[in-house]
């Protein structure tokens, strides 16, 4: 009986700190249990001459890398995660200035050295010395015992402990050796030609033919090799001595340069950047400066603590990993927005870097500085909603403090959000200067223009934290500003009027420009969704009947239901007839509008005025999730989820969550010359591919853009995104709504 008692109270207690379990058993859906996965980011180091050139890299037992250079040895230097480093010329031995190194590789994880005379190292107290008599010698590799085989690219020499034990030759040039401690064999690859060299009985073989050979290596257990060339790689079975299927040529980029076996994994360096094969067949692409310093690799080899060091004709990339859980994550890209990307409160991005030089750039202000801080903030409402962190509490207080501001700071009618606002003297320096008004206080200037975005963002979060904040104050803050943004709304005629006194350009929810756009047409149903959101949210806070008054008269004399229960696919471009401003909005999909809809279904749905409306609102839900689906957007998914019913592609949410690099920097990315990828034909959606490439492949980018851009170029380095909105929003309305659980280490 006393351990029953025990297992109970336990029970409870565990429910008491797990309220994100509790939901989601509530409500039936899958949990993702927060497990440590292998988190990929590069530390990158660059050369400091142009006319440097890089050739080998290897590393030791100790962690220590060397790099073989046109200017001698050189290593890596002072290097972090975000903070590149250097390469300096490595003068460790004094002894060895005089030496002319042309080759370095890792035997037995120590490093080994090639000059025009010996193998020879520092390692086993400097006793390896083996003369091998081929002064054009440039490439070697060691076998079992202290026996190397060494060439010159046309000769080859086994020997041990300076004597020549066998030379030879093969019968095209030599490019690469490597050794099988499995079979007891080198492998010598030549241009056209796979060989073996036997030690034990001196026989060189050829196995097999080819053209056009550049690199090459064995698995783990040297049953297969895999052998690139200038176009595509091949994969051979050392077992039968036969070629394995068609070359691989659908790979992100054919023309090979480096192949290297690691940890368990073919790695492959190519003239545009670095891929691996995944188990599924598919690659993981390293290209850009996200991950290398440049996209011409030399050479690839293991590193320290499990990495992968990937030589580039621009410097050393380090592909690191690291087992961290989500919330791990999480926390660090708090630190990340903290650090760099708050501005008087509001979620801002970090820009005019250079180069990606993180104490370069300043803090930016944006057209939607409310709708990114509303994100954000709502994160951080979800955050504390599960933690109690006192430490989120503060950031929701300091974000309200600057959302409140945007509501006092302007001269317009109460109610009327700015959308920014900035200390004065800024407005001649800025491109967009026209929306900025000089405040009543003279220190002060705010922008003008607001949109429709900023509305729903500030519902969103404003309701969010009138929920789930329980502290008494913060929820009379966040019901006020709903009151009197809906109020200023209502009274204008379900317009945002601005200082001239007129309709903001996209403030309008008024059934004169609603139902004034063809049916097919995007903005009749996002602008119809989301003014019953808003009307719905101060109903459920203020319970002011003049909203749900309002909210019923949309719905049912102007056909704002019909509206928003108009299905995805009917979305299209305007008929030849329709007005010149409905053909402008419908050229394309609109992914800003997805952004809204789905920020405005929390309100749509959960403080829907009646239960018959909350049956429609999720029909309308789940049909645009369907249309998402294919993007894989982690936020789309988890707001889905907000149903509670099922499981709304929650491994693919998990799955954008976990692949999001941890370098948001926006370097230049280029995906569309990949041969890996298939292309579709150009459509509505701009969808360029069947299946979305991972976050970490393609250019960073917020949830109002389209997840199948491929491509960015132009903007190498100069801007730093906030996770604020992008990823913390997501993760933490998934641990809220219980479908991500808390960190599961053991």
């Amino acid at each position: 009986m006393l351990e029953t008692r025990t297992l109970v109270i336990l029970f409870f207690c565990f429910l008491l700190v797990n309220p994100e379990w509790i939901s989601a058993q509530n409500n039936k859906q899958s949990v993702y249990k927060d497990v440590p996965f292998l988190q990929e980011y590069s530390i990158k180091y660059y050369t400091t001459d142009a006319s440097t050139q890089l050739k080998k890299v290897a590393s030791d037992r100790n962690g220590n890398v060397q790099i073989l250079s046109s200017e001698g040895l050189m290593k890596p230097f002072d290097g972090q995660f975000l903070y590149p480093g250097t390469i300096v010329a490595d003068a460790s031995y004094r002894s060895m200035a005089g030496k002319k190194v042309v080759g370095i590789d890792s035997y037995q994880n120590q490093l080994v050295y090639l000059d025009g005379k010996t193998v020879f190292s520092n390692a086993w107290a400097g006793k390896l010395f083996s003369k091998h008599e081929m002064p054009d010698a440039k490439i070697f590799v060691g076998g079992a015992d202290f026996i190397f085989l060494v060439s010159d690219g046309k000769e080859l020499k086994c020997i041990k402990n300076s004597q020549i034990i066998w030379s030879g030759t093969v019968s095209d040039g030599i490019t690469e050796l490597r050794y099988s401690t499995e079979s007891g064999l080198f492998w010598i690859l030549g241009t056209k030609s796979l060989n073996t060299f036997n030690p034990n009985d001196a026989k060189l073989s050829k196995v097999f033919d080819g053209a056009d050979f550049t690199s090459f290596d064995l698995t783990d257990k040297g049953e297969t090799i895999f052998i690139g060339t200038k176009n595509g790689y091949i994969e051979f079975n050392t077992i039968s001595k036969k070629q394995v299927g068609e070359i691989h040529r659908k790979l992100p980029c054919t023309d090979i340069t480096s192949v290297k076996y690691i940890n368990g994994k073919a790695w492959f360096g190519s003239t545009f950047g670095a891929f691996m094969l995944r188990e599924d067949g598919k690659y993981n692409y390293y290209n850009g400066e996200r991950w290398l310093p440049g996209n011409r690799v030399c050479d690839i080899a293991q590193g320290p603590d499990a990495s992968v060091l990937i030589l580039t004709d621009k410097g050393l990339g380090q592909i690191c990993f690291k087992n961290q859980t989500l919330e791990e994550k999480a926390l660090y890209y708090e630190e990340q927005v903290r650090q760099r990307h708050i501005r008087n409160g509001f979620n801002a991005s970090w820009d005019g870097l250079k180069h990606g030089n993180l104490s370069t750039g300043y803090l930016s202000d944006s057209d939607n500085d409310g709708l990114w801080t509303s994100m954000y903030l709502a994160g951080e409402v979800f955050r504390y909603a599960v933690t109690h962190s006192e430490d989120a509490l503060q950031n929701c207080r300091e974000s309200l403090d600057a959302m409140k501001r945007l509501y006092t700071i302007n001269s317009n009618d109460i109610g009327f959000p700015a959308r920014s606002f900035e200390r004065s003297g800024m407005i001649e320096k800025l491109s967009d200067s026209d929306r900025w008004r000089h405040a009543k206080d003279p220190e002060w200037d705010w922008k003008a223009t607001t949109s429709s975005d900023e509305a729903i963002g500030h519902i969103f979060a404003l309701s969010a934290m009138a929920e789930l904040i329980d502290v008494p104050e913060i929820q009379a803050r966040a019901i006020h500003l709903i009151d009197i943004l809906m109020q200023h709304i209502v009274d204008h005629k379900m317009y945002l009027v601005d200082f001239d006194g007129k309709p903001t350009t996209w403030g309008r929810w008024n059934p004169e420009y609603v139902n004034a756009r063809p049916v097919n047409v995007g903005d009749r149903k996002i602008c119809s969704s989301n003014i019953t959101a808003m009307l719905q949210t101060a109903y459920h806070f203020t319970h002011k009947e003049i909203y749900k008054t309002k909210a019923l008269e949309l719905l049912t004399k102007y056909g704002y239901l019909e509206n928003l229960m108009r299905p995805m696919k009917s979305i299209g471009t305007a008929p030849p007839d329709a007005d010149e401003l409905s053909k402008e909005l419908s050229n394309e999909w609109n992914h800003s509008d997805d952004e809204m809809y789905f920020i405005g279904y929390w309100g749509l749905y959960r403080y829907a005025l009646n239960d018959e409306l909350k049956a429609k609102y999720k029909e309308a839900i789940i049909d645009h999730w369907e249309i998402e689906r294919p993007e894989k957007d982690g936020a789309w998914n988890i707001f889905t989820a907000l149903l509670g019913d099922r499981d709304y592609d929650l491994n693919e949410a998990v799955w954008y969550l976990q692949e999001h690099p941890m370098d948001l920097v926006e370097w230049d990315i280029m995906n569309s010359q990949r041969k890996d990828i298939e292309l579709i034909a150009p459509n509505f959606r701009s969808q360029t591919t069947d299946e979305v490439l991972p976050p970490d492949e393609r250019p960073i980018q917020r949830h109002n853009g389209n997840m199948f851009n491929m491509d960015r170029q132009g903007a190498n380095g100069t801007s730093e995104s906030s996770a604020g909105d992008i990823w913390l929003l997501p993760y933490w309305m998934g641990r809220y709504l219980g479908v991500i659980s808390g960190p599961q280490k053991k």
